[in-house]
C-alpha cells in the first residue's frame, strides 16, 4: 500500500521537505538572533539616552574612539566655538527636507576640542548655494549632548566623495576632519541638545533616535519561519494521507466490480 511513497514523484517531493525543514529552521533561528541583538541595542540606547550627564573627558579622548556601549550616552563639555573652522555636513534630510547638519568644533581646553553638532538648517535654493548658518554664540559656553560614533562608509551607508565645496563634508569623521585643525580632536563627537547659553536664531535640534520596537518584527518573522515549518510537515502528512485514501477508494472499487461480476450468472 505505502510502495508509491518510492515513486520518483514522492521521492522529489520527500526531498523538498527535507531540503525545507533546515532552511525554515536556520531562517528562524537567524530572526531570533536578530530580535535579540537588536533588543539589547534599543535598551543600551535608551538606558544611555535616560542617564544623567556626565563629562565628555569620561568617555572621550583625543587619539581614542568612542566605544560601541557609551552610544548616545549624555555628555557635558565646556569651551568655545571655533566658527572659523565650522563646516556643514551634506545629505543630511530631516522631517522630509533636504539639508544640512551644522558641525562646529568646541574647544575644551589647551590643545584639545570636540566636534559639535549644533544642529540643522534647510538646504539653499540650488545644490550650489551655500546654506544660512546661524553664527554660534561666542564667549564660554556649556554644551549638553548625545556622545556620537565617528562616521564612516560601513556605518553610515554615505559614500565619502571629493571635490565638494570648501567648507562642506559628507561624513562626521572626527579623525579625518581633526587633521585639518590645530588642535587635537576627541574621538566621535557631540549631538547638541542643550546650550548654555541659548542663542536665537540657531539650528533646529536633531531628534532624538528612533529605538523602534526592539527587533519586534524580527520576532514575528522568526515565529511565521518555524510555522512555515508545521505547514510543510502537515501539507507533506496531508497528500500522503490523500493518496492513501484515493488507493483504497479505488482497490474497493475493483473488489466491488469483481464481486458484482461473479455474482452475476451466466446467460
Amino acid at each position: 500500500m505505502y510502495r508509491f511513497l518510492l515513486t520518483p514523484r514522492w521521492v522529489a517531493l520527500h526531498l523538498v521537505v527535507l531540503l525545507v525543514i533546515p532552511a525554515f529552521v536556520f531562517l528562524g533561528r537567524w530572526q531570533f538572533g536578530r530580535f535579540e541583538e537588536r533588543s539589547a541595542n534599543s535598551e543600551r540606547v535608551t538606558a544611555n539616552i535616560e542617564a544623567a550627564p556626565v563629562p565628555l573627558e569620561q568617555l572621550a579622548a583625543p587619539g581614542r574612539q568612542v566605544r560601541e556601549t557609551d552610544r548616545f550616552r549624555s555628555v557635558t563639555a565646556a569651551g568655545t566655538y571655533d566658527p572659523s573652522h565650522a563646516l556643514v555636513v551634506r545629505r543630511r534630510p530631516q522631517e522630509g527636507r533636504n539639508g544640512f547638519y551644522v558641525l562646529t568644533p568646541l574647544v575644551t581646553g589647551t590643545g584639545t576640542a570636540v566636534l559639535v553638532n549644533r544642529g540643522w538648517v534647510p538646504a539653499g535654493a540650488t545644490a550650489d548655494t551655500p546654506p544660512d548658518v546661524p553664527p554660534p554664540p561666542t564667549g564660554q559656553v556649556t554644551v549638553t549632548g548625545r556622545l556620537r560614533l565617528s562616521e564612516t562608509e560601513e556605518s553610515s551607508g554615505i559614500r565619502d566623495l571629493p571635490g565638494l565645496p570648501p567648507g562642506q563634508v559628507l561624513l562626521i569623521d572626527a579623525d579625518k576632519i581633526g587633521k585639518g585643525l590645530p588642535y587635537r580632536l576627541v574621538g566621535g563627537y557631540v549631538e547638541l541638545t542643550a546650550q548654555q547659553p541659548a542663542t536665537s536664531p540657531a539650528p533646529a535640534p536633531v531628534p532624538a533616535p528612533d529605538v523602534g520596537s526592539g527587533g519586534g518584527l524580527n520576532l514575528a518573522y522568526g515565529v511565521q519561519w518555524w510555522l512555515f515549518i508545521a505547514i510543510a510537515v502537515g501539507g507533506w502528512i496531508l497528500l500522503i494521507r490523500r493518496e492513501l485514501a484515493e488507493r483504497r477508494a479505488k482497490e474497493q472499487s475493483s473488489e466491488g466490480s469483481a464481486a458484482q461480476k461473479a455474482e452475476t450468472p451466466a446467460t
